[in-house]
C-alpha cells in the first residue's frame, strides 16, 4: 500500500510539473468560478503570478465586460462536462494589453 502511495504521489507531482512548465497558458476554475490553477505560461502572458489570481473570479476580474457572458457560458459548460474547443476571446494582461486567447475548457 505504501509503495502505491508513493507512486501515486510521484505521478501527481509529474503532471503538476507538466501543466506548470507547459508551453501553453493553462488555468482552471473552481465551481464558483474561482482561479484554482494557473501556470507558468499563463502568468507570463498576463503579467498576473499565480498568487495574484489564485481565489479570485476569473471571468469578473480578467475578463473584458463585451465577453463575461459568453466566457462564463463556456465555463459553465465545461464545468457541467461540455467541451468546447477553439473558442477565441481577449484576456487583458495587468498593464492593459489586449491578448487573443483559445480556449479550449474541458471538465478535469
Amino acid at each position: 500500500k505504501k509503495q502505491a502511495e508513493t507512486e501515486l504521489t510521484r505521478v501527481a507531482d509529474d503532471l503538476r510539473a507538466l501543466i506548470d512548465t507547459a508551453n501553453a497558458p493553462i488555468f482552471g476554475i473552481d465551481t464558483k468560478g474561482n482561479v484554482n490553477e494557473w501556470n507558468q505560461k499563463a502568468a507570463e502572458i498576463t503579467g498576473r503570478s499565480k498568487e495574484e489570481v489564485m481565489g479570485h473570479d476569473l471571468v469578473a476580474e480578467f475578463i473584458s465586460p463585451e465577453f463575461r457572458d459568453s466566457v462564463k457560458a463556456v465555463l459553465d459548460n465545461a464545468l457541467n462536462g461540455i467541451v468546447t474547443a477553439n473558442f477565441e476571446f481577449p484576456l487583458y494582461t495587468k498593464q492593459g494589453k489586449r491578448v487573443d486567447v483559445l480556449l479550449n475548457a474541458t471538465t478535469r
